[in-house]
């Protein structure tokens, strides 16, 4: 087995039902469809996390979900790499992000955490921030709502719509950065969305 075709893709997010359909568990919701697209079953307990191992994309590939809650994460991700020996550049994070608009994806190779607890505890435990993350736009609440409040509903009705969609759009770009690299990745789903850009009204509606 080559070393460099040996990824992590860990989806964050809150265990419990009582989350399951809130904004922060995006990165779970993405990780169980990857990982059903690919067989590979996230059935196993250990590590901090529920998980699965399999084939995807050409490489050997674990997938899992924290099972700490958010702000715990790096435990989990840490025991994960250490064991399955997966160095932070084949380290693929997918979680929620206030600061991208709702049903938009984007692919971030490095960098700080933008204020998302979970992405702050893995950077903490794994001694800096070079490691792709799978951003998935949940948005900003729409009034003064804290944002803890907000990430920890669920969607709004006219989102429930689009939901499914969003989930695919950022499945499909963990299939390309693992498949293609990032440049291409970036290439193909920065700035994407599921929500249809509203059209320029014509010159008779004018």
């Amino acid at each position: 087995m080559e070393e460099t075709r040996k990824h992590l893709v860990v989806g964050l997010g809150n265990p419990g039902s009582e989350y399951r359909d809130t904004r922060h568990n995006a990165g779970f919701r993405v990780a169980d469809l990857f990982a059903e697209r690919h067989g590979i079953a996230l059935t196993k307990s250990g590590f901090s996390s529920l998980y699965g191992t399999g084939r995807a994309e050409g490489g050997w590939i674990a997938v899992a979900k924290p099972t700490t809650f958010m702000n715990r994460s790096g435990t989990a991700v840490s025991q994960l790499m250490g064991f399955f020996q997966v160095s932070r550049e084949n380290l693929l994070v997918v979680h929620d992000d206030i600061d991208l608009p709702f049903g938009t994806v984007k692919i971030k190779a490095k960098g700080g955490h933008g204020g998302h607890n979970g992405i702050r505890s893995i950077m903490e435990a794994l001694g800096g921030g070079d490691f792709f993350r799978i951003r998935v736009g949940v948005g900003r609440p729409p009034d003064e709502r804290p944002v803890a409040g907000h990430v920890l509903s669920g969607f709004d009705a006219g989102q429930r719509q689009a939901i499914e969609d969003l989930w695919a759009l950022a499945a499909e770009a963990v299939e390309v950065l693992l498949r293609e690299g990032s440049r291409a990745a970036m290439n193909r789903f920065n700035n994407r969305s599921v929500i249809a850009a509203p059209s320029a009204p014509s010159p008779t509606d004018q």
